[in-house]
């Protein structure tokens, strides 16, 4: 075997043995998961929770430990823990590199140090109060905008109140008051036909909204600079901005 054909092996051999680590130091850390969850220890795995947890809007999202110990059993229902419980840290879980590790199509998402950071299985518990939390929310709008399929997100800048609604089929409405204005309110802008951009994999993105000439840019910033807003507000004449505010998220 020639030098260069040695060094290419010896690289080769390297990457392979290093790659098994890895996988093997994971399947460690979801075998502790799936027994965790199989004997119910959910104080154990509280402790392991990336905080806040997401749950879909209008849900609140998981707070701390404690207020995962209190909805445990609401968010890992049966079919849930059945389906944790049904796999082994061989079969069902998917590494996905720095992204961390998946189990089958997205129910569950750890990071690459075993800490659980995502839950998108949504009980039926779960289903049912956030259904009430929607049809709350649209009891306490003003009739004009009292419509929609599902909450994206509320938003608030220096001057402006900003609602965002998926009207059906990813069709976005923007409705904006001015920030000492109630949102009971009639809005003082609407904005039908928005649409979603998705920037890469690092879950940044923003929904756009065009009306008389302007573009209206409401952008959420997930992975951003050190002193990034969580969003920001942005309107456009053609390629000029002719407004930038920095938002924070009130709901999402």
């Amino acid at each position: 075997m020639n030098r260069k054909v040695f060094l290419i092996a010896l690289i080769f051999c390297s990457s392979f043995a290093v790659g098994q680590e890895s996988k093997m130091e994971y399947q460690k850390f979801v075998k502790k998961f799936i027994d965790n969850v199989k004997s119910d220890n959910k104080e154990a795995l509280g402790d392991w929770v990336v905080y806040p947890l997401k749950r879909d809007y209008p849900l609140p999202d998981v707070a701390n430990k404690s207020d995962f110990v209190k909805r445990y059993a609401e968010i890992f229902d049966a079919t849930l823990r059945n389906e944790i419980i049904k796999s082994t840290p061989t079969k069902g879980w998917n590494d996905m590199g720095l992204r961390g590790i998946m189990l089958n199509h997205d129910s569950i998402w750890l990071d690459i140090d075993g800490r659980l950071t995502a839950v998108n299985y949504q009980s039926k518990a779960e289903t049912e109060f956030r259904n009430k939390l929607i049809a709350s929310q649209k009891k306490s709008l003003d009739p004009s905008i009292a419509f929609f399929q599902t909450p994206i997100c509320i938003l608030e800048t220096s001057e402006f109140k900003i609602r965002i609604d998926n009207l059906g089929n990813n069709n976005y409405r923007y409705a904006s008051w001015s920030i000492k204005k109630e949102m009971t309110q009639k809005p003082d802008l609407v904005i039908n036909g928005g649409e979603l951009v998705v920037e890469g994999i690092g879950g940044n993105h923003q929904y756009e909204f065009k009306k008389d000439g302007f573009i209206y840019e409401c952008a959420i910033i997930v992975l951003g600079e050190k002193n990034s807003p969580p969003a920001r507000l942005r309107i456009y004449k053609g390629t000029k901005v002719t407004l930038s505010q920095d938002a924070k998220i009130v709901s999402r």
